[in-house]
């Protein structure tokens, strides 16, 4: 690249910086917004913004009484967005969730009802307690963004975002996701306590008379403007090679120094880990108000993106190794550009 080249390269790239730095501002106050009704859980929050902005659904995982549903409706309250709350349960059927055909007395012909996936952040809550056949019909909504019932095949609103949650503590009467179709979730999220200090301030605002609550300052054009914004986001190639080093370090463990992995994963991060994760630390650097990517945004978002991805042997798990472990050990291995 002659210096000419690299000037012009460089300005655009400083262009960019500007811009998408201007176009990003909304993030400040919508994270201040939502602050007036959570407390802490910045990790969740700023997770469920980047699967916002990079058009990918999120797993959440985390015991009851963390907040996990009222984070999700408190997101949808700033968007100005429609908010569904499914409560899975065993007895749940498929058009309990896209909705069925209901016969017409008046004009002698079935019509088509709806049902709740029809909206814009769709809250399936504890998802493995629904049986496989539901489980099913919203893994493929989430995946083709239509439905079909009947003969006819409807469109999903734009923005649609699946936000689903289980709890990792109860396994008995419920239905575990395939590894397979969990890989359908960008990210995964392991939702933890919050701190002392955070829970005595969750004591003092939740037992007032007056809930507090927050209000809607971004539109769904807001947020569809930002998506196409967050793609723009200029990553490097030397960034791309050590996205695909993380991959492929998952597949090929041996190749990249890891032998004590090679017997431990059973199968690696597909193709749409590349994707998402490539996504996801645009978005990322979006929140930072940054029009590039950093190999600290890859760092800090790969562990959601590839948790659910690194299939370990059964081996490994005998001996009580995660997914966790084994990427971390990747990440603090691999060389960083």
């Amino acid at each position: 690249m002659s210096e000419g080249e690299a000037r012009k390269e460089y300005t655009d790239i400083e262009a960019l910086h500007q811009r998408i730095n201007e176009e990003s501002a909304f993030v400040e106050d919508l994270l201040r917004e939502m602050g007036k009704v959570i407390v802490g859980q910045t990790y969740m929050v700023e997770r469920l913004l980047v699967g916002l902005l990079a058009d990918g659904h999120i797993l959440l995982e985390g015991v009851p009484g963390l907040a996990k549903t009222l984070t999700v409706k408190t997101l949808s309250d700033c968007l100005q967005t429609k908010f569904q709350r499914l409560q899975f349960t065993p007895d749940l059927l498929p058009g309990d969730l896209i909705g069925t055909m209901i016969y017409n007395d008046r004009e002698a012909t079935f019509e088509p009802r709806k049902g709740p996936i029809f909206s814009n952040l769709v809250l399936a809550d504890e998802v493995n307690r629904a049986p496989a056949k539901v489980q099913s019909a919203m893994l493929e909504a989430m995946q083709e963004r239509q439905v079909t019932i009947g003969d006819q095949t409807y469109l999903l609103e734009d923005p649609f975002l699946v936000l689903a949650t289980q709890n990792p503590i109860e396994q008995e009467g419920t239905y575990p996701l395939p590894e397979a179709q969990v890989d359908r979730f960008m990210l995964k999220l392991n939702v933890g306590y919050p701190s002392r200090q955070e829970e005595q301030e969750i004591l003092r605002r939740m037992t007032k008379q007056e809930q507090p609550h927050a209000d809607r300052i971004v539109s769904p054009a807001d947020v569809l403007r930002a998506r196409k914004t967050v793609r723009e986001v200029y990553m490097d190639e030397k960034i791309e090679n050590y996205i695909l080093d993380i991959v492929f370090a998952t597949r090929e463990p041996e190749k990249f120094g890891f032998k004590d992995l090679a017997n431990a994963i059973e199968w690696g991060a597909s193709p749409r880990a590349t994707i998402y994760l490539t996504l996801a630390s645009k978005a990322y650097a979006f929140l930072r108000r940054r029009g590039y990517v950093t190999p600290e945004d890859v760092r800090s978002i790969a562990p959601d993106v590839l948790r659910h991805r690194v299939i370990l042997t059964y081996e490994a798990e005998a001996e009580d190794l995660t997914s966790e472990q084994v990427l971390r050990t990747i990440l603090d291995t691999l060389e960083v550009p």
